[in-house]
């Protein structure tokens, strides 16, 4: 099912008072995700690539790191305006001021679009349209996710339930809530390859909590659930904190494909 409008807009604007938060607290991704594309794609240092909501630039680093050009495709103005600060070093790297559903980009410009812990806020018709006219014939489509586990520990047991209790709309919009099947019709008649990589932040409790606040689904610091949130943090800390950290885990979920143009 289509995002609906409303949706749409919103995930433009929710991350707007979290950019610094998102900037020092949320994961990277581990560079093994590089290599496997490298045999499996034949991604290298002539490749340009898409990111599209590319945010404060934590996925179009790591491509810019290995030596590629990064278009980074971001509605939010603060998100984009930090990209632009902390990835001025790199010369390969443009940044857009567009959407996934339109990112102004001119037709068959790029080898590989990437979509980081963004695909769930697109309109999937549009984007598979605008998507097929950007990317160049043999090109390539990736979607990842850096998926927290919420029960290979006690802490981060813990740290789900907390969630549930306290997000004020978390359940509505986890990525989680996109199976590997809508991703498979997104992409159908061309076939997907899955992989999956470890991948982990050790934390602080400012850590922990800048983690959290980076969230959109996590309450505001004028939220009447904001100070028990972090009350019920502390004590989880707490609790299961080893040398004064705690240990968030992910699953890099990655699937790769390419789109049939019409």
């Amino acid at each position: 099912m289509s995002t609906t409008q409303f949706e749409r807009k919103d995930s433009t604007t929710r991350f707007s008072d979290r950019v610094e938060a998102y900037i020092k607290y949320r994961p990277g991704y581990p560079d093994g995700l590089i290599a496997s594309l490298h045999d499996l794609i034949g991604l290298n240092e002539e490749s340009v690539i898409a990111d599209i909501g590319s945010g404060t630039g934590i996925s179009s680093e790591l491509f810019l790191r290995n030596g590629m050009a990064v278009y980074g495709v971001e509605p939010n103005d603060g998100m984009r305006e930090a990209a632009e600060r902390l990835l001025n070093q790199f010369d390969q790297f443009r940044s857009v001021n567009g959407t996934a559903e339109a990112t102004t980009l001119q037709d068959n410009s790029v080898d590989l679009i990437v979509a980081a812990q963004a695909f769930h806020w697109f309109d999937r018709e549009a984007v598979k349209e605008e998507w097929q006219r950007i990317l160049k014939p043999g090109g390539s489509v990736l979607l990842f996710w850096n998926s927290r586990r919420t029960d290979s520990s006690p802490f981060l047991q813990a740290y789900e339930e907390m969630l549930l209790t306290f997000g004020t709309d978390y359940q509505q919009i986890n990525h989680q809530n996109i199976s590997d099947e809508d991703i498979l019709q997104f992409f159908y008649p061309m076939l997907v390859q899955k992989l999956r990589l470890y991948n982990e932040q050790q934390v602080d409790f400012d850590g922990l909590r800048g983690r959290l606040e980076s969230s959109s689904y996590a309450p505001s610091a004028d939220h009447p659930d904001y100070k028990p949130m972090i009350d019920r943090l502390s004590e989880i800390f707490a609790e299961y904190r080893q040398d004064g950290f705690v240990c968030i885990e992910y699953d890099l979920e990655v699937f790769i494909s390419s789109l049939e143009k019409g």
